[in-house]
This record gives C-alpha cells, sequence and structure tokens, in this order.
C-alpha cells in the first residue's frame, strides 16, 4: 500500500464515497476517513474495502487535526443540505486544520458564490456558502485545488424524476430554459480527483470544473427517450413559478437554474479538461444506459 495518505471527508456520502472508491481502487494511494458513526454499515463497507477509520466531524477542530496527522493530502466537502448555515463554519475549521497541520496536498469542493458574481441579483445560498468557504482558503494560501462538481446525473433519480403524464408520455421541468445544464454522474467525479493528487503542482491554486455531458435540458429528453423508449419532454418553469412550489430549498434551486441560464452558456472547457483528467467519465446517454431500470422504477 502507498505511504501517500490522503484523508477523505464525506466518504460516506456521494461526492467523499466517489473520491475514496476511486483512490482505493487505484491502489496507489492509502485512505483515510473520517467519521461520526465507525460502525454504520457505510462505514464498515469503506474499512472492508481497506480505508483506515478515525472517529470524528468537522464542527471539532481538534478531531479534524487527529485525523490530518501523517497525511500527504485531503480531500474536503461539506454539505449545505444537512448543515445549512453552519456548513460554513465546518468549512472554515477544515481550512485551519489543514493550515495547522501543514499537509501540502488540499483539494476542496466548493461553488460559485452566486450572490457576489450577479451583484446581490440572485441568493444561492447552497452555492454561496461554499463560494464563501473558498474564498476563505484562498486567503490562507494553502495552494488549494478547488473542484466545481455539475449537476448530478442522480438528480434524475431522486429530486427530478420523470413524471407521467395522462397521455402517457413524461415529463420533467426547472427553470434552466435552453440553456446547457452541464452535469456528471456523481460516482465518475472522483476519477478526475485521483487525477489531480496523481500532479498536484498543475492544479495549485486552480478550479477544476468536473463535467461529464454539457447539454441542455431539451437535448438530455431526447436522451432519456431513446433509452427508455418512451416519450420523456423537457419543461421550462420560471424561476418565479419553481421558488414557490412547497418543498424547502425551492427559491434555492430556482436561483440555480436562473443563475445557471442567464451566466453560463456553457462549460466546454470543462468538459475537455474532465476527459482528459478522467477519460472514462460517463456522457449521460452511457450513464442512462447503465441505469436504465432504475429510471424506469
Amino acid at each position: 500500500m502507498s505511504n501517500k495518505k490522503i484523508l477523505v471527508l464525506g466518504a460516506t456520502g456521494a461526492q467523499g464515497g466517489s473520491v475514496a472508491h476511486h483512490l482505493l481502487k487505484s491502489g496507489d494511494y492509502s485512505v483515510r476517513y473520517m467519521t461520526r458513526n465507525v460502525n454504520s454499515d457505510k462505514a464498515k463497507a469503506l474499512t472492508n474495502a481497506g480505508a483506515e477509520a478515525v472517529k470524528g466531524n468537522l464542527d471539532n477542530f481538534e478531531s479534524i487535526c487527529e485525523a490530518l496527522k501523517g497525511c500527504w493530502g485531503v480531500f474536503g466537502v461539506t454539505n449545505f443540505w444537512e448543515h445549512w448555515d453552519n456548513e460554513f463554519v465546518q468549512g472554515k475549521n477544515l481550512v485551519d486544520a489543514v493550515a495547522a497541520t501543514g499537509v501540502e496536498n488540499f483539494v476542496l469542493s466548493t461553488l460559485p458564490h452566486v450572490n457576489k458574481i450577479t451583484k446581490g441579483a440572485l441568493i444561492v445560498p447552497h452555492f454561496d456558502m461554499k463560494g464563501q468557504i473558498e474564498a476563505y482558503a484562498r486567503e490562507a494560501k494553502l495552494g488549494t485545488t478547488f473542484v466545481h462538481v455539475a449537476f448530478y446525473y442522480e438528480n434524475y433519480l431522486s429530486f427530478f424524476p420523470p413524471q407521467e403524464q395522462q397521455d402517457g408520455s413524461f415529463s420533467f421541468g426547472f427553470p434552466q430554459g435552453d440553456t446547457r445544464l452541464a452535469a456528471v454522474a456523481v460516482e465518475d467525479m472522483g476519477g478526475v480527483v485521483k487525477a489531480i493528487f496523481d500532479a498536484p503542482e498543475k492544479f495549485r491554486d486552480r478550479v477544476v470544473g468536473i463535467v461529464g455531458e454539457d447539454s441542455a435540458p431539451a437535448k438530455q429528453a431526447e436522451i432519456m427517450s431513446e433509452v427508455l423508449g418512451k416519450t420523456v419532454v423537457y419543461n421550462y418553469i420560471p424561476r418565479d413559478v419553481f421558488a414557490k412550489f412547497e418543498f424547502p430549498g425551492a427559491d434555492d434551486l430556482a436561483n440555480m437554474f436562473e443563475y445557471n441560464r442567464l451566466h453560463i452558456s456553457d462549460r466546454q472547457a470543462d468538459l475537455e479538461e474532465s476527459r482528459t483528467l478522467f477519460p472514462a467519465i460517463r456522457s449521460f446517454q452511457t450513464w442512462m444506459k447503465e441505469n436504465k431500470e432504475k429510471i424506469k422504477k
């Protein structure tokens, strides 16, 4: 096993789990992960796969420092939807712990600071909080690499599954309009992060956008239709309408799509770099074919 040990935060979640999987699969690194519950099923699965568990959490600065001892690198991600406003405190704790322990290779998952970019026109808390964490890490001058992960393909299995209509067709919708929606299989993002750890000097103080597909939602609906053998249609739902939907974070997501629609015309450069760093990154069509039965359910 490699003596290059990487602490993976959020390893029992989506992004951290993907990073841990790709690092372990490569055999090029040893993996340590921090968790509140070392006896959970997900923790046990990671340990059985060869990762080392340590108990701790991002609310506890000392536990992060302890987990970082002897590590060559660290992958960090925070979860707004679980911790809300406390996310910044957790991100700050992580940045401060990396600075205090001197770990040299730091990859941190963040997002654009939409409120700042749009001069207050749009507020996207789950983006803005990560944007504030990124700004804090830049001020610390740690040579951090920031990854901006695109919309998950997996959202079509959870948040936006195609709904059956009266005529037998299916549809999904949100405020993206005709603008391309960059997306990626969250399972693949770890392949890009692994490539960053392979050559950390090339990516210091840089943002790497992780994208597997850059196409309009209507095109994604076409791909769904082709794979499923059923008509799937994308419906544009205006921001103001979507924001009034009765579920937590509806206004946050409405502004996220509105930001994408108005400010991100394409992410082709990110797509090309992601393919270079991880050639096996899947297109939406490939992912759909692999997940056809899950979508049907």
